[in-house]
């Protein structure tokens, strides 16, 4: 008769290895099916020498297998030696090809397959190196009354689509690092895996790497905080060059093309080690006990195709590629017997897979009451809400009353939660004040808010109700809060810190869409206002396009047909119409702005082309619909045809002018061009001077040295000059600062008047001052702040009449005074505004919102 065993395990990564060790343990007849020629195959894969983290630190370990942090190495040998000595019964390359039956009978399809430890040695892996050769030809069947699906995602990498892609240099996995020497090697992706990577090519300087790293946005949303902190030591060190708000684009031998927030790079490349995560091996998964019917390909009339029949076989959350498997609170799948546990459950720490692979032989055993290992840490989570409910009831109500949890397992629910904060507000309580620095999201649970939509009238509000979040404004742009926020009754509020909401994003494909669509509503409705609801702009919310822009690259090109609006969610424009074969600056359009408005209105073709200034993010609204959205609008359309009569007459102006005025345009267009491609389109206030008033006095830096304790925050004499313009290195207070993207105290805020400013926090680390593309930023001593002139009569404290200041500052700073990062603050705080400008005595000196300096109407005054 054929032998049935209690549990089958698929996978022996850890947590398919501690599932057999449980087994073991309890004396279960079980078999741990292993794909490849070793044991522990995830820890296997990685990379030689890697030190592997033991995270996270608060959640007790429940395993009969040891984990400690430590070398891949060391990790491996001591699973090899424990699963041997507690005779979990394993047979390795076992490839299993199908799953069929039910629970109690399941059968597994298996090629090959042999006993790790009772063949003579042979050559191969450690952890197989007494297996016997795989008969590859023979197929068995294994019967189980239960399966534990511990397969993972390492299998199925993303791949990268560019051009280029298919060349044989591009890698998907890096084994030994000491393997390659003199290469330069980029490394694309910027999770755990690829930060560990390139940290391992870069280990040795005599092996002569030339290494870089790829980071699609500014944060390192999926990486744990050691390894970004030993990845910035490296960059510090010159081991390791580190690009971010990057992408490759172009693939070619021994070059890559990566589109910057800049335009366009071309990099010399060798080698790339893809690492942009995985998802999961969802055809073989979902064909899991499934039932198949054919049907005719929509696509190809005429062929026939074998497809899943709905209900039947494992059922994911979502059609998403990075979807993962519908889950119970004990690990089963929709089919019953089948359960799924490590990174293929979203589970991707070893810990979180060990915890699992334990819990789920004890619950198949009969143990019901066993409580997952983070339940007390939930438990002090919750333990002051209102109500008597379970860790399980409160994960349920949070995720089932949120829309940006809705898409996630009850496991994924517990990881999230151990990076979030859930509070109770009574009703009235304040959540935050307007211009209060915070970068946090909030989603509410029960209950409502109140927006305080007017700063001198606490009594006029908007309500935001439960299942809804706040607080995305800050988390895109790092802008301070924008409003009051206050209970409108009870509510029980979930705050998730940027990092944690980065995270869950990228995740979690639902979680994104869910943010963006608010963040996309708000921000129409704050844009056109007129009156307008949610409701109002439904139609064209629910089809817009996210589209992700090089700097350079146009949305509109003048003479083309197209009615589409763009609204500008990130980043800057130029608007250009082409005079006399020339290209002809018109205009700057800053964040928040929309343009596309001519073409709808009219029925024309396009009159202007416009173009990405820096690395853009635009929402492209389909013409009709907003077309729909004015005819039901009276005011909004008037709005539009305001708009798009300013714009007329810019072109008019031109027009005129060009003939008369052609070498005046001509020049203004190429100032307009000279200052976008050295920075001010990402700029929110920029110093100009112009040189034709300067008479280099220096009042601007003296002015601005006595506003800061004797350190000037502004070089007159350095940055660039086109014409008589002039642009010193005086920071820009950028759209989305380069400085915030690694502050580890996060010092760097934005007032309220949109100055970036570095508050007492800052530890020196220099992270801001290498990652501000302007040169604006320098690490200075900070001296004790400097007496007002009474001090000085009445007790001699301070430089007395004529005794130079810098010389009082710099006798009172020590070797052991620390450094701190030192920048302009638009004097923010201080009577009157910039000093640097109400102390030029020729009015040489400006600071002006790029959006303000930056049009034609200029040429007229």
């Amino acid at each position: 008769m054929t032998k049935v065993y209690k549990i089958a395990i698929v996978g022996s990564g850890p947590a398919g290895l501690s599932a057999a060790a449980r087994a073991a343990q309890l004396g279960l007849d079980h078999v741990l099916l292993e794909k490849t020629d070793h044991l522990s195959d995830t820890i296997y894969k990685y990379q030689k020498g890697k030190h592997v983290m033991a995270t996270p630190s608060q959640l007790v370990l429940r395993s009969d297998c040891d984990f400690e942090a430590g070398k891949r190495e060391t990790v491996l040998g001591v699973w090899d030696e424990q699963t041997d000595a507690q005779k979990v019964n394993a047979l390795v390359n076992a490839d299993v090809q199908a799953i069929t039956g039910q629970q109690g009978a399941f059968k597994l399809k298996v090629k090959g397959g042999t006993n790790p430890w009772e063949k003579p040695p042979t050559a191969g892996s450690p952890h197989a190196a007494n297996a016997a050769p795989d008969k590859a030809g023979d197929v068995q069947e294994i019967v189980a009354e239960n399966i534990i699906l511990a397969i993972g995602t390492q299998g199925n990498p993303n791949r990268m689509r560019v051009p280029g892609a298919d060349l044989p240099h591009i890698q998907y996995q890096l084994d030994d690092p000491g393997e390659y020497v003199d290469e330069h090697i980029t490394v694309v992706g910027s999770g755990d895996a690829g930060i560990e990577n390139a940290l391992g090519l870069a280990a040795d300087p005599e092996q002569g790497n030339v290494v870089t790293i790829l980071n699609r946005g500014a944060d390192f949303a999926r990486s744990k905080g050691a390894n970004v902190k030993l990845l910035m030591e490296a960059r510090d060190a010159g081991r390791i060059n580190v690009m971010t708000e990057t992408s490759p684009s172009l693939v070619e031998p021994e070059w890559l093309t990566v589109d910057t927030r800049d335009g366009p790079q071309r990099i010399r490349c060798d080698r790339i080690i893809a690492r942009m995560g995985s998802a999961a091996p969802r055809a073989f998964v979902e064909g899991c006990c499934a039932s198949f019917e054919e049907k005719e390909d929509k696509r190809n009339p005429g062929k026939m195709v074998k497809s899943i029949v709905p209900g039947t076989g494992i059922e994911f959350t979502s059609a998403d590629r990075e979807a993962y498997p519908k889950l119970s609170p004990q690990f089963e799948s929709t089919v019953p017997g089948i359960f799924v546990v490590g990174a293929l459950a979203g589970y991707p720490l070893i810990k979180h897979c060990m915890n699992q692979g334990y819990d789920v032989v004890e619950f198949i055993n009969g143990n019901t009451s066993l409580k997952p290992a983070d339940e007390p840490i939930l438990e002090a989570k919750f333990k002051d809400l209102p109500g008597r409910k379970s860790v399980d009831e409160w994960l349920e109500l949070l995720r089932s009353n949120v829309s940006i949890l809705n898409g996630l397992s009850p496991l994924q629910m517990r990881e999230f939660m151990l990076d979030s904060v859930v509070r109770f507000y009574p009703a009235g309580s304040t959540v935050f004040e307007r211009n209060e620095p915070g970068s946090s999201l909030f989603a509410i649970a029960t209950g409502h808010v109140l927006v305080e939509v007017n700063p001198k009238d606490a009594s006029i509000t908007v309500p935001i109700g439960q299942g809804s979040i706040f607080g995305e404004v800050g988390l895109v742009s790092g802008r301070p809060r924008g409003a009051t926020i206050r209970s409108g009754e009870d509510a029980i509020l979930v705050e998730v810190s940027r990092l944690a909401a980065l995270r869950l994003m990228a995740a979690v494909p639902e979680a994104k869409r869910a943010v963006t669509r608010i963040s996309v509503e708000r921000q129409l409705l704050q844009m056109f206002g007129s009156g307008l609801s949610a409701a109002d702009v439904a139609d064209v919310v629910d089809n817009h396009e996210i589209m992700q822009v090089r700097a350079g690259e146009a949305i509109i090109n003048e003479r083309e047909e197209g009615y589409d609006i763009f609204v500008i969610r990130t980043g800057s424009m130029v608007v250009e119409r082409n005079i006399g074969g020339k290209p002809v600056f018109l205009s700057y359009l800053p964040a928040g702005s929309y343009v596309g408005e001519m073409a709808l209105l009219d029925g024309g073709r396009r009159t202007a082309t416009v173009r990405a200034a820096v690395k853009s993010e635009v929402i492209k609204l389909d013409g009709e619909r907003v077309r729909a959205l004015l005819d039901a609008n009276p005011r909004l359309r008037d709005r539009f045809e305001e708009d798009m009569r300013k714009r007329r007459e810019v072109n008019s102006f031109i027009e005129a002018k060009k003939d008369s005025f052609g070498n005046v345009v001509d020049m203004y267009s190429s100032v307009a061009s000279f200052l976008v491609e050295n920075g001010i389109g990402e700029a929110t206030d920029v110093l100009l001077i112009d040189e034709k008033l300067c008479v280099g006095c220096d009042n601007c830096e003296k002015a601005c040295a006595d506003s800061h304790d004797g350190l000037s925050r502004l070089n007159r004499e350095a940055g660039k000059t086109f014409a008589h313009l002039h642009v010193p290195t005086s920071c820009r207070h950028c759209e989305h600062p380069h400085c915030m993207a690694d502050c580890p105290p996060n010092a760097i805020h934005r007032g309220p008047d949109g100055e970036v400013f570095i508050d007492d926090t800052c530890i020196g680390c220099g992270n801001c001052q290498r990652n501000c593309p302007y040169g604006v930023i320098r690490m200075d001593k900070v001296p004790p702040k400097k007496p007002g002139l009474l001090q000085w009569l009445f007790f001699g404290r301070g430089p007395g009449p004529g005794e130079p200041d810098k010389k009082w500052v710099y006798d009172r700073v020590s070797p052991e005074t620390p450094k701190r990062a030192i920048k302009c603050d638009m004097c923010s705080g201080i009577k009157g505004g910039p000093a640097c400008v109400r102390a030029c005595p020729t009015g040489a000196a400006i600071r002006v919102a790029p959006e303000e300096f930056l049009t034609v109407a200029r040429l007229g005054e």
